[in-house]
């Protein structure tokens, strides 16, 4: 079967990966009300379509941070893609450089920075990183990345440790004793390979290895070891995106980590206004979390994000397909957003504009 949507992906995912890997992709926090509430919220916007206007060479092309994108998405950072795939994040690299996406690369990757880099030479791609306890490991890192070519640093701000994933904690998750962060001393990752019952290697991990006193005064720290814009991802309100523009941060990306943090947060959708509003005109701002559609990509753009991340469902691709399923993943986006920008009647990313779109009309149900 060919999938035609990104449902279809995730089917044939589903078919072919352990039940306790599939859960550790798909798990959220808590009572996973905010990871179902992601998804729900691209239901409660409709695109108003404009008509007689020249759709013959659509455009959705752009520019993040310097790079050049052919669609204004990317892959989020997610950790250990060799989980769903043997080539792991070289196969996820060199199919977001064929589809000109950005790729965001966790500090958790399953292959080295540099292995990554040279899946895909001179495409766009960040490093993401967690505040470790460990501040020279993280200063190694950054060093590696400017050797590499990343071309920025983006810092995730919501996880001072791993959300209380209840999935994880009934299969008792951890690393296969096979895999490892490749990109960290083993000692700082050794206890993510424990398993337990009712416990989580990834949970235990972070409690570990994260630090939780980290502050806006140490953004200064890291801005002293590197010349790399720095992005903020996690950040869901007005004040703190105004505090980040105040402490020199380049770009933000509104997120609740795909609802696998704290539950009960809004989705990052229905804040993405306020912080776009809260910042100056023409600063990045991206956005992720549960977007599954071209459509809800043309949503985020007429709410103001420069671009949005994908992540689920290129694991879903990459775990049936290898770097050809995600390419088909990625691809499978563009095609559904120029598709919405012709028959919208708003033919350039300029014209998805907040007047593209209008609330749910309440008399009518919202499709599920």
């Amino acid at each position: 079967m060919v999938p035609l949507t990104l449902a279809e992906h995730g089917a044939l995912a589903k078919g072919l990966l352990p039940a306790a890997i599939w859960d550790f992709f798909e798990g959220g926090a808590g009572v996973e009300w905010t990871r179902r509430a992601n998804l729900d919220a691209w239901r409660h916007h409709v695109l108003r379509p404009r008509v007689l206007v020249d759709v013959s060479a659509p455009d959705c092309g752009t520019e993040l941070l310097g790079a050049r994108l052919t669609a204004p998405f990317g892959v989020a950072p997610m950790a250990y893609h060799q989980l769903a795939h043997p080539d792991g994040e070289c196969a996820t690299a060199r199919a977001a450089a064929e589809a000109g996406a950005l790729l965001i690369v966790s500090i958790f990757a399953s292959r080295t920075l540099e292995r990554i880099a040279a899946a895909a030479p001179g495409a766009p791609r960040w490093l993401q990183l967690y505040w470790l306890r460990d501040r020279e490991a993280l200063t190694t890192l950054v060093r590696r990345a400017e050797q590499a070519d990343y071309r920025a640093l983006v810092l995730t701000v919501d996880a001072p440790k791993v959300g209380r994933r209840l999935r994880d904690l009934r299969n008792a998750f951890a690393l296969p004793a096979d895999l490892t962060a490749a990109n960290l001393d083993p000692r700082l990752t050794r206890s993510a390979g424990h398993s337990a019952a009712g416990r989580s290697g990834i949970e235990d991990h972070s409690r570990q290895q994260f630090d939780p006193t980290v502050s806006w005064a140490d953004l200064a720290w890291l801005r002293e070891r590197t010349s790399l814009p720095l992005v903020l991802k996690g950040v869901l309100t007005a004040e703190d995106a105004r505090l980040a523009v105040e402490h020199g941060v380049d770009a933000l990306i509104v997120s609740n980590h795909g609802g696998r943090q704290l539950d009960g947060v809004p989705p990052a959708l229905a804040v993405l206004p306020e912080i776009v509003d809260a910042v100056p005109a023409e600063y990045p701002v991206l956005v992720d979390g549960g977007l599954r559609h071209g459509s809800d990509l043309a949503a985020a753009l007429a709410l103001g994000a420069r671009a949005a991340l994908v992540g689920r469902p290129v694991l879903w691709g990459l775990a049936h397909g290898g770097a050809d399923g995600v390419r088909a993943v990625l691809d499978l986006l563009r095609e559904e957003l120029l598709d919405t920008m012709v028959l919208a009647g708003r033919p350039t990313l300029a014209a998805l504009d907040r007047d593209a779109l209008a609330p749910w009309p309440s008399a009518v149900a919202a499709p599920l």
